[in-house]
């Protein structure tokens, strides 16, 4: 199951980002690619945004994967949904730069932000997926 669980987190690279400050809950829609062995996902956005100041306030992070997009009309109860559960991670500017590249090719639509000074590429350590299929079948794996 794990094995399903890191196609769909590669093949997919659009996700909802859920950070939290104090106790409240902020949802966002980001652009993704995760590395080759599904244990990091990386991303990037601006450093004065409230997601960037609650990954580094509290590290503990939250993400939505789904095939809402693929699994319409009568298809929708076939509808997977993947909860990845991690840590946000600064990424080194040597890192950074090779990282970059990668996100381009994938989402060229994010150069607008990479020229921008205060852009920032982080990373998400994946500790853990669920992945509901349909409305009653979970799975659980937690990533070592």
């Amino acid at each position: 199951m794990l094995a399903k669980m890191k196609r769909m987190l590669k093949e997919k690279d659009i996700c909802v980002l859920a950070t939290v400050s104090g106790s409240q809950p902020h949802c966002s829609l980001m652009a993704y690619m995760a590395d080759d062995d599904g244990r990091e996902i990386y991303m990037v956005t601006l450093r004065d945004t409230k997601k960037y100041k609650n990954l580094t306030q509290n590290p503990a992070v939250s993400l939505l994967i789904d095939t809402r997009e693929d699994d319409v009309g009568p298809q929708r109860s076939r509808a997977k949904a993947l909860t990845v559960n991690g840590k946000f991670q600064t990424v080194d500017r040597e890192k950074q730069v090779r990282i970059r590249a990668r996100i381009l090719r994938r989402h060229p639509q994010l150069q607008e932000i990479f020229a921008k000074s205060e852009a920032e590429i982080f990373a998400v350590r994946i500790e853990s997926f669920q992945l509901l299929e349909g409305a009653t079948d979970s799975y659980f794996e937690r990533v070592d």
